[in-house]
């Protein structure tokens, strides 16, 4: 695949199986270690070679934008106290962020914020789409990102899939396979025992231009309910398009549940 720069992180949520936490702690804010979630998601990014970072964040949304803005009052204390070692830790990286606010209490559901970003990408770039709360881990520090960029077809599309135990697969979007191994549609929540296959998506791609529109497209129709953004990638294939799954190399971490986020802490931490 050839040079992609962007990344769309939509951290919008808000976060209910977390409440009461969520009512102060946006919900990809919480801690995994010493740093925020959404904080893994964006160094895969860099390591992958991505320079621009479109955070779709809630109305009102502060805290994520102070934490990646210069905090001149803690950079003047850690100085004055002798603890300048501590400043690589406070200095929030160099790069270009965006922040685009998705409106509350209105359309919801995975597609809106891909496609509320989707105006900032050009006709002929390709764009990663990262969820915030959770992430792909490798022990070796190695990139999840770097690898789908490198594992999808030139101007094409990908997914990450991670294979997990049948009595979860219920909770997830499952991707159904035909007999060559490519990608058919994904099945969300199938009922116990009648998931196609045992690898779950989670919402990371590689999107080239042609289905981000589609998303768009979608994300702007009136419809009931919730928007997920595995409607268009459907639409997308029946009509002739095709978009590659790529099983993750690295351990995929959830901190979308309390359970998941405990999880996330023990192997994080471990290290």
């Amino acid at each position: 695949m050839g040079n992609i720069t962007k990344a769309i992180i939509p951290v919008a949520g808000w976060g209910t199986r977390w409440l009461p936490l969520t009512r102060s702690i946006e919900k990809c804010m919480l801690p995994i270690g010493n740093r925020p979630i959404v904080d893994y998601v964006v160094e895969d990014c860099f390591k992958a070679g991505i320079t621009d970072i479109y955070f779709v964040v809630a109305e009102g949304s502060t805290q994520l934008q102070q934490f990646y803005s210069d905090n001149a009052k803690l950079n003047a204390y850690l100085s004055y106290s002798g603890k300048e070692d501590m400043l690589k830790y406070a200095t929030p990286p160099r790069a270009n962020f965006h922040y685009i606010e998705q409106p509350q209490n209105s359309k919801y559901g995975t597609a809106i914020p891909v496609g509320l970003a989707a105006e900032y990408i050009k006709e002929q770039e390709s764009v990663v789409v990262l969820m915030g709360d959770d992430f792909i881990y490798n022990h070796d520090g190695s990139s999840e990102v770097a690898r789908l960029i490198q594992s999808t077809p030139e101007n094409g599309n990908a997914m990450l899939g991670v294979h997990r135990p049948a009595q979860e697969l219920s909770r997830y979007g499952v991707i159904d396979l035909n007999d060559l191994g490519e990608f058919v549609r994904i099945v969300e929540k199938p009922a116990p025992g009648y998931a196609p296959s045992d690898l779950i998506n989670v919402s990371k791609y590689v999107l080239n231009h042609d289905l981000l529109m589609a998303i768009k497209y979608y994300a702007d129709v009136d419809i009931s309910g919730e928007y997920f953004i595995t409607d268009p990638i459907n639409q997308y294939v029946v009509g002739g398009g095709s978009v590659k799954v790529v099983p993750v190399n690295g351990q995929y971490l959830d901190g979308g549940s309390v359970d998941g986020w405990f999880e996330a802490n023990k192997i994080v931490l471990q290290k």
